[in-house]
């Protein structure tokens, strides 16, 4: 193959051309020769050239017609032209060769130093040129095996977060399931550390899963109203249970003008603040937790009273062993622990606070932390929210959905794994609904046209007919028959990736539950959907 670079040489004359040949035979390159403007523009389309150097004066088509029609053309739009000529000298000719899209002029005869340097130039130049598009296909194919392994990587942990989850929702299930029985003061205990057991597995799934999902770009906050006074409140009963078990005191202090409504994600909110609490109840054999929450107030800046935003800053402070300035420097990393022995001691998957970095820089602020060994730690993160300008309409519709009545609902339950299917019933039951099972999408789709139901629960992957294809059948049946309404119909998956909700309601389901699931959320997306 001939990677020499090419030069087209456009004369009338072969004396001129046999010429040019010699002055540039300094370069290691290979010239191209034509005798018209027509033999140039052909040769244009069969070659790739560094550079064209034509002469102006020719029979037929001149140079100045041949660059003009070159220029029309995405092959050689940006093709470097150097005119030469013997007769045309002037500045006018000059001027309207570059006009015309040349690069250079130069008047025969030719000074061959003057050539040489321009042409170096021009050969410099288009090495650069290729070696830039080497990098850019290079650099294309590197994203593009990046891409794949991304997309690799995000199927095979909603592989195993589906594989690992369909087990865990069966064990917490059951676990609530049997704690409505009759059971001794010995299994009691039993029962809350397989419960304590699968919910930290489930932790470090959704850890995982959270990381996952931040790493590649994929988290989306939600813009609602709440309570933070509310929040705080949920998260001090959540753990306050730990930390008496450690006789820790657990110490709330929220400013008086930190507005008690605002609008922003409450979960991401909380699972910072849970994640540094229950980092600092880890860490604290005596003494207290303080959570605090202030305004933020820059030190350059005062707050702007006119702006919807309000940033405000939390702090986890604990009287525990402490951090080493090296351990701090490790903190917030993923993976990391601040020494080998501490996830040994503690455990933890030392993804935690890097999630937390990740979700303050999110929500537009920051996190640190000032410790001493042996004294404790103050641990610190900002968060932009909106002011609720709306908080009268928000507690009402919040009233409305707590005061939901509980109707009693006619609900087809379509899962084919057998503790699943006990799980669900149980729960349902429990609720007061009516409950029918259909052990695959097949037998669901028949059920669904000679029974009335108000919901069908459905799971996603199963034998036979899974439940996406069941809700096309389903709502292709509601399309062509007024026999039935529109019936409501929630996915219940143990795949939990991003995006998985929305593909699933852009398949024609209603709603989400991610296995495994607690009755309350059950209850939950029940309330928030009205039938």
């Amino acid at each position: 193959m001939n990677d020499k670079q090419k030069i087209l040489i456009v004369d009338d004359r072969v004396e001129n051309l046999v010429a040019l040949e010699k002055l540039l035979d300094y370069f290691d390159v290979e010239f191209v020769r034509a005798y018209s403007g027509n033999e140039a523009l052909v040769n244009t389309l069969l070659h790739d050239f560094a550079l064209a150097i034509i002469d102006i004066q020719m029979p037929e088509m001149d140079g100045y017609e041949t660059v003009e029609l070159m220029r029309q053309e995405e092959k050689t739009k940006l093709l470097p032209v150097i005119f030469v000529s013997a007769i045309y000298k002037d500045d006018f000719y000059i001027i309207k060769g570059i006009e015309t899209g040349a690069y250079d002029f130069i008047s025969k005869p030719i000074v061959p130093e003057i050539l040489k340097g321009k042409v170096k130039v021009f050969l410099d130049m288009y090495s650069q040129k290729r070696e830039l598009e080497r990098m850019n296909a290079e650099l294309k194919v590197a994203m593009n095996r990046a891409e794949m392994a991304t997309q690799s990587k995000s199927l095979f942990l909603a592989s195993m977060s589906h594989e690992i989850r369909t087990p865990l929702n069966g064990i917490i299930g059951m676990v609530n399931i049997m704690k409505y029985t009759e059971l001794t003061k010995e299994q009691v205990e039993y029962l809350d550390i397989i419960n304590i057991s699968g919910n930290n597995l489930l932790t470090i799934i959704n850890d995982i899963l959270d990381f996952s999902k931040i790493e590649s770009g994929q988290i989306d906050l939600e813009n609602a109203t709440f309570n933070i006074h509310k929040e705080i409140d949920d998260i001090v009963k959540l753990l306050s249970l730990k930390a008496k078990e450690k006789r820790l005191e657990m110490i709330v202090k929220i400013h008086h003008l930190v507005p008690e409504f605002i609008k922003g994600d409450s979960l991401r909110l909380k699972q910072i603040i849970i994640n540094l609490v229950n980092n600092a109840i880890k860490f604290t054999p005596s003494g207290s937790i303080t959570l605090q929450v202030n305004l933020f107030q820059s030190k350059n800046k005062k707050p702007d009273k006119r702006s919807n935003i309000v940033k405000l800053i939390f702090y986890v402070i604990d009287t525990g062993i402490g951090i080493s300035e090296e351990g701090i420097g490790r903190l917030f990393k993923v993976f990391s622990q601040t020494k080998s022995s501490t996830s040994r001691i503690y455990g933890g998957t030392g993804l935690g606070l890097a999630i937390s970095k990740n979700l303050s820089k999110i929500m537009h602020g920051e996190i640190g932390v000032e410790s001493k060994e042996g004294v404790g730690s103050k641990f610190w993160f900002t968060a932009e929210f909106e002011k609720s300008k709306d908080v009268l309409k928000d507690i009402e519709e919040n009233i409305e959905d707590d005061h939901k009545t509980n109707n009693v609902l006619n609900i087809l339950l379509v899962e084919d794994n057998l503790i699943n299917q006990k799980v669900a019933i149980f729960s349902l039951k429990k609720l007061g609904h009516h409950v029918d099972l259909a052990e695959n999408g097949k037998i669901a789709f028949e059920k669904f046209k000679k029974n009335k139901y108000d919901l069908i629960l459905m799971d996603v992957l199963m034998p036979v007919m899974d439940g996406v294809e069941a809700t096309h059948k389903i709502r292709e049946f509601e399309n062509n028959t007024n026999a039935h309404k529109r019936i409501k119909i929630f996915a219940m998956t143990a795949m939990a990736l991003k995006g998985e909700k929305e593909k699933l309601m852009a398949e024609g389901m209603d709603n989400y539950l991610s296995k495994p699931f607690k009755p309350e959320d059950l209850t939950k997306l029940l309330k928030s959907t009205s039938m």
